[in-house]
C-alpha cells in the first residue's frame, strides 16, 4: 500500500510550484495537496484550487486574497482563503502536513520555511535565501526539530544523488575530495565585455537552457545564482569554500558532480527540466515518473567545460567573499542583489551596475555576527535601504 504524502506548496504559482503540481498530477494516488500559497497571482491560484481542491489557499497580498475569496465563493469551492506572512507560517506547520515544498522566491520565503522546519516537516528546499541568509541558524533548527531536508535546486539535488546514502555531514568520512558545481554560464558567456553595458532585461532573461522566472534568469546571467548556490552547498553538505569548485558547462546536462579521493567523479545527468529533482525529492527514497523525456546522448554528442572568469562574472567572486566573511555578509549580498536585479529589470540602471551596487553595499555595512533570525532580517533590511540610497545617488 502506497503512503500518501500531505503537501503544502509555498509558491505554487511560480515555476517550481507549477512543476511540482505537474508531478503531483501524475501521481494523484501518492499525494494530497493541503495548502497552496502565492504572492498575488490569484487567477493562477484559482485554477490550481479548481484542479487540486486544497484545504487552504494563502495569498501574501491582501487585496489578491480578497479577489480570490470572491471567486472561490462564486464557484462553490470549499478552499479557505487566507492572507499574510502569518498565514504562510500557519500552512507550513499544519499538523496534517508532512511535506513542505519551499519554493517562494526571495527573503519572503524564509519565515514559512523556518516554520516548516520547527515543526519537523520534510522540507523540499527550493528557496535559496533560507540557506544563503541564515544557513547556520536554519541548519540548527532542522537538527533540533528532527526535520528532514532535501534540496530542489538541480545542482544540489545532483550532489545529493551523487553522495553515498550514509553521508551524515562529513565529506572526508565518505571519501569526498570536492564538490563540482556546474553552471551554464548564462546567455553572455561568450559576449564581449564591452557589449554587456548595452544588455537589455529581455536579453538577460533569455536563458539558453532553462525556463525560469526573470529574477532567477538575471542571476544566471550574472552568475550570482551560482554564487548563492556555493553558499547553499556550504551549509547543505558542510563543505568548506575551497572544497566547492564552480565549473561552467554550457550544455546543462551534467547538473553537478562529486569527486572522491580515489579519483572517481560521480555525476548526475539529465535533460534540463526541474521536474527531475522535484520528482526525486517527492518520491525519495523511491523513484517516481517525472514526465521528463529521456536524455538522448547521441543528440548531445559532446560535453564542454571551462573555468569561470571573475572579470566577466564578478558577482560569483563577491559571493565567495561573502561566504568567507560569514556573519551578516551573505544576507547583505543577497539583499543588495535583489534590489540591483529589480532596478535593472525596471530600467533604472545598466546590467553592469549590478555587481557595482552589491560590492558598494557590502563595503558600506560593517560585518556583524548573526545569532537569530531577527539578526538576519535586520541585516536584510539595512542592506536593502543602503542599496536604494546607492541607487538614488547614482541617478
Amino acid at each position: 500500500m502506497k503512503t500518501i504524502r500531505h503537501l503544502t506548496i509555498l509558491g505554487s504559482t511560480g515555476s517550481i510550484g507549477e512543476s511540482t503540481l505537474d508531478v503531483v498530477m501524475r501521481h494523484r494516488d501518492r499525494f494530497h495537496i493541503v495548502a497552496l500559497t502565492a504572492n498575488s497571482s490569484y487567477e493562477k491560484m484559482l485554477t490550481q484550487c479548481r484542479d487540486f481542491q486544497p484545504q487552504y489557499a494563502v495569498m501574501l497580498d491582501e487585496d489578491s486574497a480578497e479577489q480570490l475569496d470572491v471567486e472561490i465563493r462564486k464557484e462553490g469551492l470549499e478552499t479557505k482563503v487566507l492572507s499574510g506572512v502569518e498565514s504562510l507560517e500557519k500552512v507550513a506547520s499544519l499538523s496534517e502536513v508532512d511535506t513542505v515544498m519551499a519554493a517562494i522566491v526571495g527573503a519572503a520565503g524564509i519565515r514559512p520555511t523556518f516554520a516548516a522546519a520547527r515543526t519537523g516537516k520534510q522540507v523540499l528546499l527550493a528557496n535559496k535565501e533560507t540557506l544563503v541568509m541564515s544557513g547556520r541558524i536554519f541548519m540548527d533548527v532542522v537538527k533540533q526539530h528532527q526535520a528532514s531536508l532535501l534540496p530542489i535546486d538541480s545542482e544540489h539535488n545532483a550532489i545529493h544523488q551523487s553522495l553515498p546514502h550514509n553521508f551524515k555531514g562529513d565529506l572526508s568520512e565518505v571519501g569526498v575530495r570536492r564538490i563540482l558545481l556546474t553552471a551554464s554560464g548564462g546567455p553572455f558567456r561568450d559576449s564581449s565585455l564591452s557589449s554587456l553595458e548595452q544588455v537589455t532585461p529581455d536579453q538577460a532573461c533569455a536563458h539558453p537552457n532553462w525556463d525560469m522566472g526573470r529574477k532567477i534568469s538575471v542571476d544566471s546571467a550574472t552568475m550570482m545564482n551560482k554564487g548563492l548556490e556555493v553558499i547553499e552547498a556550504h551549509w547543505l553538505f558542510e563543505a568548506a569554500p575551497e572544497k566547492i569548485q564552480v565549473v561552467i558547462h554550457p550544455q546543462s546536462v551534467i547538473h553537478s558532480m562529486v569527486e572522491y579521493v580515489d579519483g572517481s567523479v560521480l555525476a548526475q545527468l539529465g535533460n534540463p527540466d526541474m521536474r527531475t529533482p522535484i520528482a526525486h525529492a517527492l518520491g525519495y527514497p523511491e523513484r517516481i515518473d517525472s514526465g521528463v523525456t529521456s536524455l538522448d546522448m547521441f543528440k548531445i554528442a559532446r560535453l564542454d567545460f571551462e573555468a569561470p572568469d571573475f572579470e566577466r562574472f564578478p558577482c560569483l567572486e563577491l559571493a565567495y567573499q561573502a561566504l568567507s566573511s560569514g556573519g551578516n555578509m551573505p544576507a547583505i549580498l543577497n539583499a543588495a542583489n535583489e534590489i540591483a536585479v529589480e532596478s535593472f529589470l525596471g530600467g533604472q540602471m545598466p546590467f553592469t551596475a549590478i555587481p557595482s551596487m552589491i560590492e558598494q553595499v557590502m563595503q558600506t555595512i560593517s560585518h556583524k555576527d548573526v545569532k537569530t533570525l531577527e539578526d538576519v532580517l535586520t541585516a536584510d533590511a539595512v542592506a536593502r535601504e543602503t542599496a536604494r540610497e546607492w541607487l538614488t545617488c547614482m541617478a
